[in-house]
């Protein structure tokens, strides 16, 4: 009823004789076409119709109806509205010859010479669409490949040595996107040596179609009137370097220049060292040209941090050769910065927070690009009704970090890719109090390198990761708690330990889920954290044997931490994918440890992981995290061991609307048999958590708000007189409010 309603309410306003247009289909008339083919340049030829008719959803063309009804604009609300209504797509406005020509173009560029395209029109009472029928003809594949002779002609010889990767394929239908993609191949390797001022439109591909078989010859050919300064390699002459430009300064200041290494800095402020650039000018004197070695240096400019704008200029200075001056021109931010944060948060733990961050920054703190930044923040986060009700947590302290734009080391790296490698310093100090229970206080630091070999993969190696957390203010009824003989709950002695690691740690990303182009994209993340590990062994460090030892007078942790992150993505259409991701992690507490101390632990469920269980209320394996016989409050729930799998349906529904089912599956287990039932064995699989569900996502780009409501299914625990499985309803059900996509 709706949809006849809407299509009467807006049909009813047209202009006498005339009929709302409702779109266009095609229909490829060729039966020497087979059908897979014929579907494809029936989609691919309707998106040339034009114009599109009016929007709708679900049948209800809701902007044209807006617009019938806002049009006079006599009232606020009807002058609100009228910006989103949509003017009436008439089939007059249908150019059937137009339209028609276009496709045939598409047809005779993609190898159909002889296609023929006719359109019509077919009409009800008050509405009416079009149709148009194709006739391709036969296709015509490449025959032959002739790319210019190598003489003594240099830009002739460099054009043919492209050859071998050439995208003409002999046999393959001709293609004119192919062409257009293929000088711009040719140019592309062109700028690699030297041929600065070349361009893609000097060169021609002349096509002969009069070959028997419906086949063409290509020739590949420099145009004639390509000028000389195109047919010559350019070399690098001198580099100028402007640290502190800006639009008003309209002198080159040559005489000012000063030279350091390969390149001259004019800097008469003295605002950077001058070594600041050496890992950056990539370009040196007397080098042949090459754009790759050009863009490099441009991207390491800008991620050097302390510039917010980046000009370049080369200039022509031939007086017997072809030479290039490069001028770089760099306009930076403002040194020092403030910055106020306010977060609000929520979880479904029941939890509703608030943190403030205070951020200051100088960019060049020592006039090397260095980036100094300081942090004080302070949080709280309260459980209104729940079982940890008016156990609230508060936060605060400060983070600083000094990060350097290249290698702090005494050997000698050097890449000439188009990223900035750094060295990073960071200092912490967090102090946690969770009201009526106890505090901790957490120092932390580090220093290392983080760094990107290509756009897909980055590296971070911290030589040294260092942790000291210590209780503090802890209250009689979490030490009840922790001495209460029917407490099977081991992890709220384990909260309050006192926790010192010191070793390094690399982590290896590789994505390359940003390329949208691809049908199937990956994720990777691993990390392996080590802990006093040489030492406890110099040491002799053995808890159960009785020989616990200390480093800086404070027992210390010993263990090896392995950690990965696998996410697969596999795109069925422009509008829908499939989503998966596999973590494994694992940590193996030894010497002086028989357990991985809590800061270093494994957790699971939440908006991000199983969501259809609160945060941190599963396992240690079949752990029933419900039964604390007496407390009144639950610890977080935590392992050595770590496995979990998700899958998702992704579906575009309608303009920022995306919706999605999925399925959880996962748990944590203890490494050591020190709690009944939280070891893993060889059982493991019998013992995860299983949820399904689904969600909407309002994906705006630049912020996605999403809502999972998840079903639990089956337990990894059995409860007093209960059973594993679940059976699926919305009183067991969790809702699920996040910012972002859950992986």
């Amino acid at each position: 009823m709706a949809v006849v309603l809407n299509a009467c309410s807006t049909t009813k306003y047209l202009p006498p004789n005339e009929k709302l247009y409702t779109g266009g289909t095609v229909k490829v008339d060729d039966k020497n076409i087979p059908k897979s083919d014929a579907k494809a340049l029936e989609s691919e030829l309707k998106t040339y119709i034009r114009p599109k008719p009016n929007s709708s959803l679900l049948g209800m063309r809701i902007k044209l109806w807006l617009y019938y009804k806002t049009r006079n604009r006599h009232g606020f609300i009807q002058k609100f509205l009228s910006k989103y209504g949509e003017p009436p797509v008439l089939v007059s406005q249908v150019d059937l010859a137009k339209n028609s020509t276009i496709m045939q173009n598409r047809l005779q560029n993609i190898s159909y010479f002889q296609a023929t395209v006719s359109g019509d029109t077919i009409g009800k009472k008050k509405t009416a669409k079009a149709l148009f029928t194709a006739l391709p003809g036969p296709s015509y594949t490449i025959n032959n490949i002739t790319f210019p002779a190598a003489t003594d002609n240099s830009l002739d010889t460099a054009v043919k040595g492209t050859m071998a990767q050439t995208l003409l394929k002999k046999g393959e239908k001709y293609s004119l996107d192919v062409i257009k993609n293929e000088r711009i191949r040719i140019d592309a390797r062109l700028k690699e040596e030297g041929f600065f001022y070349f361009a893609p439109e000097q060169l021609v591909v002349k096509v002969d179609s009069t070959i028997e078989g419906h086949k063409v010859n290509m020739i590949v050919r420099i145009k004639p009137e390509t000028p000389d300064r195109a047919r010559e390699i350019y070399s690098v002459r001198n580099i100028y370097v402007y640290p502190n430009y800006s639009l008003r300064d309209t002198s080159l200041r040559l005489d000012q220049a000063k030279p350091y290494r390969n390149y001259n800095i004019i800097d008469p402020r003295n605002t950077v060292r001058p070594y600041l650039f050496s890992n950056t000018v990539l370009l040196h004197p007397n080098d042949v040209y090459s754009r790759t070695t050009h863009n490099n240096s441009l991207n390491r400019f800008i991620n050097l941090g302390p510039y917010r704008y980046v000009k370049n200029r080369f200039e022509d200075v031939t007086p017997d050769s072809p030479k290039l001056d490069v001028y770089y021109f760099l306009t930076p931010y403002k040194r020092k910065s403030l910055q106020a944060e306010i977060i609000g948060r929520t979880s479904s733990a029941n939890y509703t927070g608030t943190q403030i961050n205070l951020s200051w920054k100088n960019r060049n703190a020592f006039k090397g690009g260095e980036l100094l930044t300081v942090t004080l923040f302070g949080s709280t986060d309260v459980q209104v009704g729940g079982q940890n009700s008016g156990y609230n947590v508060y936060q605060y302290g400060v983070q600083t970090s000094l990060s350097w734009p290249r290698l702090i080391s005494p050997f000698a790296l050097r890449a000439d890719n188009g990223y900035i490698p750094r060295t990073i310093l960071t200092l912490g100090y967090t102090s946690v109090v969770r009201q009526k229970l106890y505090s901790l206080n957490s120092f932390t630091g580090s220093f290392g390198y983080q760094f990107k070999t290509n756009e897909h993969k980055i590296h971070e190696l911290n030589l040294l990761e260092a942790t000291f957390v210590k209780p503090r203010n802890i209250s009689q009824v979490y030490l009840d708690s922790i001495r209460n003989p029917n407490n099977r709950n081991p992890a709220l002695k384990h909260v309050i330990d006192p926790q010192f690691t010191l070793g390094p740690s690399y982590a290896y990303t590789f994505d390359n889920t940003t390329e949208d182009y691809r049908t199937n994209s990956l994720y990777f993340r691993g990390k392996l954290s080590l802990s006093n590990n040489l030492y406890g062994i110099i040491s002799g460090a053995d808890t159960l044997g009785g020989k616990v030892k200390t480093l800086f007078g404070t027992v210390f942790n010993q263990y090896v931490k392995a950690e990965s992150e696998i996410r697969f993505f596999h795109k069925l259409s422009a509008n829908s994918k499939i989503a998966t991701r596999l973590i494994a992690g694992v940590g193996l507490p030894y010497g002086n440890s028989t357990i991985l101390p809590y800061n270093q632990q494994f957790f699971i469920g939440g908006p991000n992981s199983l969501r259809g269980f609160r945060p941190r209320t599963l396992g240690p394996g079949t752990v029933d995290p419900t039964n604390a016989n007496g407390n009144t409050f639950i610890a977080d729930q935590s392992g050595d061991i770590k496995l979990e799998a998700n899958i998702e349906y992704r579906q575009k529904l309608f303009s920022i609307v995306y919706g999605a089912l999925f399925a959880d599956a996962g748990n944590i287990w203890n490494a050591k048999p020190h709690q009944p039932g939280g070891t893993f064995g060889p059982n493991f699989l019998s013992q995860m958590a299983v949820d399904a569900g689904f969600g909407l996502r309002f994906d705006a780009t630049i912020l996605v708000l999403r809502t999972d409501l998840g079903f639990p299914l089956v337990r990894p625990y059995t409860p007093a007189g209960g059973q594993r499985s679940i059976s699926p309803s919305f009183k067991n059900s969790i809702l699920n409010i996040a910012i972002g996509y859950p992986f």
